[in-house]
């Protein structure tokens, strides 16, 4: 081993040693036979046998070279574009009412290709401090200055405004993905129309639980025109994988020029994209479906007992998050719900800020009133 390589595998030594002091170190884990009240499958798309069906029916239908080979081949650039693609977009930018639409990989790459190639040097970005890591990354990726407003206030974003010079985006979530709370939607839009800024919106923990089919947060306030982005993303409630940015047709083609995770990745396979294409025509069939979570979401508020000891935050999404402080004391108790035979898993610092350590929960249109009752059984005891 020369000294290069002693050097470099000290300082990985060192930094998990690190973490593992901190009782923070991360590890996979398979919880097979566990009761899920853990993964972001919140409709239980990526378990429908008829979406699954559907999938493997429109695959069977065609037999040109396209659609029967395993990879996409390469960017979409390169040799990864198809019309199925390009029709899948305008498809899915109809539902949400956009006026165009780009598909990534991932809504990581979505994030990251936005903020990086909009962030030019002279603009500012100003962010919620509880918006995802993905835009965190983008920010860091770019040239634009950036200064994070107090989460969901609205006044302290207002002062940031005030101050900011050049294009100025602003960055929020419109259900948080680590408190499961709702952004300020419709008071936040109305600033930035007042001081010209141009909101961007991530919708991944939106995209298919909301009342109005599942369209977003955006949508069902009718903002859709005062929106510059929205992120809508695939494996959460539409369990499939990938993620479209949606805004107007100058921003796709600048996006399609500079943003670096679109251009330099080998495009989503067609069988990724027909997965898609099959789940939102699910989900146009399944407010029914939105309507029971919503009952099991309620059903697990209305039997926790919040005392000192369980303190929920507020939040009518399917994320529903009990504070612990401290990474130890949250293991812990996650450990005790793990051996009772529930899939919940504990969010630890540096994920979370230092205190707000917390049980996340998310409940699931395929979780029966008995897995919920059994699952608050355990927590209120």
């Amino acid at each position: 081993m020369n000294q290069s390589d002693f050097s470099a595998n000290t300082f990985l030594l060192q930094s998990l040693q690190k973490r593992e002091e901190q009782n923070a170190l991360r590890k996979l884990v398979v919880n097979e036979q566990l009761i899920d009240f853990c993964s972001n499958d919140y409709l239980g798309f990526a378990r429908n046998k008829e979406l699954l069906e559907a999938t493997q029916n429109e695959l069977a239908t065609y037999n040109n070279q396209l659609l029967t080979n395993v990879g996409s081949t390469g960017s979409r650039l390169l040799a990864g574009n198809s019309v199925y693609v390009e029709n899948l977009e305008k498809k899915i930018a109809t539902f949400h009412n956009a006026e165009a639409g780009l598909i990534y990989n991932s809504g990581y790459d979505a994030n990251v290709g936005l903020f990086s190639s909009i962030g030019q040097k002279g603009n500012t970005i100003i962010y919620d401090e509880l918006i995802h890591a993905s835009v965190h990354d983008g920010i860091k990726l770019s040239s634009a200055s950036a200064f994070l407003f107090r989460h969901n206030d609205v006044k302290h974003l207002e002062e940031r405004l005030k101050i900011v010079q050049g294009i100025i985006y602003v960055a929020i979530e419109s259900v948080y993905s680590m408190d499961g709370d709702v952004s300020f939607l419709k008071e936040i839009s109305d600033l930035c129309k007042k001081y010209n800024a141009n909101l961007i919106v991530d919708e991944a923990h939106a995209t298919g639980i909301t009342s109005n089919n599942g369209k977003g947060v955006v949508e069902a306030l009718g903002i859709e025109k005062l929106v510059f982005a929205r992120v809508h993303t695939f494996g959460k409630a539409m369990g499939c994988h990938g993620a479209i940015v949606l805004g107007s047709n100058l921003l796709r083609d600048y996006l399609i020029n500079f943003s670096r995770s679109f251009i330099y990745t080998t495009a989503l396979p067609i069988k990724s994209l027909v997965a898609i294409n099959q789940s939102y025509q699910l989900l146009q069939k399944s407010q029914a479906l939105i309507n029971q979570l919503q009952e099991n979401i309620d059903f697990f508020k209305n039997n926790i007992l919040l005392n000192k000891n369980i303190r929920l935050i507020e939040s009518n999404s399917p994320i529903q998050c009990i504070v612990v402080s401290g990474n130890t004391e949250v293991k812990q108790i996650a450990s005790k719900i793990k051996n009772a035979g529930f899939d919940v898993r504990p969010i630890l610092n540096p994920t979370v800020a230092k205190g707000s350590e917390r049980l996340r929960i998310c409940i699931h249109v395929f979780n029966t009133k008995d897995q919920i009752a059994g699952l608050v059984s355990v927590i209120n005891t």
